[in-house]
């Protein structure tokens, strides 16, 4: 039979739909569908009643693309999804330059008939993964506003009481709190303090650590007082600075409450997935780490080998010859998840603060820094290597799993 691709051109809320045969023989012309349990299915039934060897072509385009795949999918229709990048510098022999929906469709098509052999099968990501995906991208985005909340609320402390988010280093609570900020909540200006005397506001310290929960030391509390005293303030210790100082503490108290419930979520559902005790067994992977790995990820059985992992990433090194020119140094080329790089660095940099000398991946990393090699360029380096490693254990195991099932 003869092939048949479809070419579909997904965006947000509808997809342009084409199919063609090889020599460019056109089997539906472009048209547009709406992303509707109706319309979907209507495509989908439509589809199958084609004549001929057919596939289906889409390019991976954030979340819109899973509903249209999956709706495919399941009535028995072969699924590919393909990274845009490949897509966009596919084709273009042309001097004019044309970008509409209508001509992506037939390109995803012509896509398709070109590399028929080589496409691989979409298969539905689990429930579990695409939830864990979808958190862990808000608790980046939480992460972003919690730094960003943070910092407002320190530049107004050192106007009305410089350092005092020094005072104490407890690590954040489970429930999102922490010392520093709580009392700084309770008191926001450093006259609040110094206007009592200091066996005064010793019993005060002392009353708000047994309403807070915290642990009360007589001797903290005489140096928190000492730390008040002497500073130059800036805002005036009145209703409208109590009003920015408290606001600007109970906000970040918000998000930080928010960020522990996303990152308990984020540990709930990595345990959920075959890989979970492989990858928390890996050195510098923790609570939070570990899940945001597998959730950027997903399955790497879809890998069929580290390069891919490695250029999914966006971290495989570059190349720059033409001639006798032959560049030294090129920079990786960033085409993959940018958010996946950042927790890839955040696992190196573990290394870099523990220094495990018998761990492969410090010991690569110790070697490139001696070498003389710049930050980024042994930090990439050591991420490579890392990745790597992940990649074979973790399909090791997961191979190992589906051979005794």
């Amino acid at each position: 039979m003869d092939a048949i691709s479809v070419g579909i051109d997904v965006s947000k809320g509808k997809s342009m739909v084409s199919a063609m045969r090889p020599l460019g023989e056109m089997v539906i012309k472009p048209y547009e569908v709406i992303h509707s349990e109706v319309e979907l299915e209507r495509l989908a039934y439509s589809l199958k009643e084609l004549e001929g060897d057919l596939k289906v072509v889409m390019e991976a385009t954030g979340g819109y693309h899973d509903p249209v795949a999956q709706v495919l999918h399941e009535v028995g229709l072969f699924v590919s999804v393909v990274n845009p990048k490949l897509i966009k510098g596919y084709g273009n022999n042309s001097l004019r330059k044309v970008k509409t929906d209508k001509a992506d469709a037939k390109k995803i098509a012509r896509y398709g008939l070109e590399y028929w052999d080589e496409l691989r099968e979409y298969t539905p990501i689990e429930a579990a993964r695409v939830k864990l995906k979808a958190f862990s991208r808000q608790y980046n985005l939480y992460v972003k506003t919690k730094v960003s909340l943070k910092n407002n609320l320190i530049s107004l402390l050192d106007q009305t009481f410089p350092g005092a988010n020094t005072l104490f280093d407890s690590p954040t609570r489970k429930d999102g709190h922490q010392k520093w900020v709580d009392f700084v909540t309770i008191f926001w200006h450093a006259s609040c303090i110094s206007e009592m005397s200091e066996k005064t506001f010793i019993e005060r310290y002392r009353k708000w650590c047994k309403r807070y929960g915290y642990h009360f030391s007589e001797s903290k509390a005489s140096d928190v007082y000492i730390e008040s005293l002497g500073h130059i303030i800036m805002l005036p210790k009145n209703v409208n600075t109590k009003l920015l100082v408290t606001e600007a503490a109970k906000q970040l108290t918000a998000i930080c409450e928010t960020v522990e419930v996303f990152r308990s979520e984020l540990l709930r559902l990595a345990e959920m997935l075959p890989e979970y005790p492989v990858v928390m067994g890996l050195f510098g992977v923790g609570d939070t780490i570990g899940p945001q790995l597998m959730a950027e990820l997903g399955d790497v059985r879809e890998f069929e080998n580290r390069k891919q992992i490695v250029a999914f990433a966006g971290i495989d090194p570059g190349k720059n010859q033409s001639g006798k020119h032959d560049a030294s140094s090129v920079p990786t080329s960033k085409r993959g998840s940018s958010p996946l790089r950042k927790t890839l660095f955040l696992a190196v940099r573990s290394y870099l603060l523990r220094s495990p000398a018998d761990e492969p991946v410090y010991q690569f990393l110790a070697r490139k820094r001696s070498e003389g090699k710049k930050y980024y360029v042994y930090m990439t380096a050591a991420a490579n290597k890392f990745l790597r490693i992940y990649y074979a254990r973790v399909k090791e195991y997961l191979e190992t799993l589906n051979a005794e099932a």
